[in-house]
């Protein structure tokens, strides 16, 4: 035991400096990484700051943008997932919104978020033809940029959890689409995901920002579709 304690001395003695250099490089990094978080957070709330409603309050637009979250091995919406498309059609059934995009991960022919969206909405009465579908919403930004770019959307309310929904409107504005939104406190009752997930916005947002910074191209563009136009001018 004397024997490595003196040759841990002798290796620290050799490369003290670079010992020094990297903890150095770790703090300084350290404290860039928790800068940044938090003028990250404090851009985020203050973009979103007024641009968030309740239900009743929500200012009428011509579409609602559900952000996908999981779904069961079933192929049902998770509970979160439901939360969300529940107030997606409420808002279409009092005339707050005209069509439904639904912006999710299909990452398979096994997983598919957007289809699972879709198919509950329609089970509750949502018409086909006003619910849109976008396959390639790996993540937020995605998402935003997507509607906007990919389907054409100007003005929209973005419909996710309330931790959540800072982030996604920001974003949403940040990247051309004049966003309101509403969010969903009803998962609060699983409360373990709801405040593990809460903590996550933290560095969420620090990539949000990081990702507007960069104009980043959503990881799958593709070519413009018209199935919002499409779904608005029906009638």
């Amino acid at each position: 035991m004397r024997g490595r304690l003196i040759t841990a001395r002798r290796w620290y003695g050799e490369h003290r400096r670079l010992v020094r250099r990297t903890v150095l490089a770790f703090v300084a990094g350290a404290v860039v990484v928790t800068g940044g978080t938090v003028a990250s957070v404090t851009w985020i709330r203050d973009t979103a700051d007024g641009h968030i409603y309740d239900e009743a309050t929500v200012p009428e637009a011509p579409v609602a943008l559900v952000l996908g979250t999981k779904v069961d091995a079933d192929g049902s919406p998770s509970p979160f997932l439901a939360a969300r498309l529940e107030i997606a059609r409420r808002l279409f059934e009092a005339g707050r919104v005209r069509a439904i995009l639904v912006s999710g991960d299909n990452m398979n022919a096994d997983y598919n978020e957007p289809a699972a969206m879709r198919s509950w909405l329609v089970d509750r009465g949502v018409p086909a033809r006003k619910v849109v579908l976008d396959h390639a919403g790996f993540d937020t930004y995605d998402s935003c940029a997507r509607a906007e770019r990919i389907f054409g959307v100007r003005r929209a309310t973005v419909v996710t959890q309330a931790f959540h929904l800072p982030r996604a409107v920001a974003l949403c504005r940040g990247l051309g689409i004049d966003a309101s939104g509403v969010g969903d406190e009803t998962a609060r009752r699983y409360a373990q995901t709801w405040r593990i997930s809460s903590y996550r916005e933290n560095g969420a947002c620090l990539k949000a920002a990081l990702d507007l910074l960069s104009g980043r191209d959503p990881a799958h563009l593709g070519r413009r579709e018209v199935g919002v136009e499409d779904a608005l001018r029906e009638g």
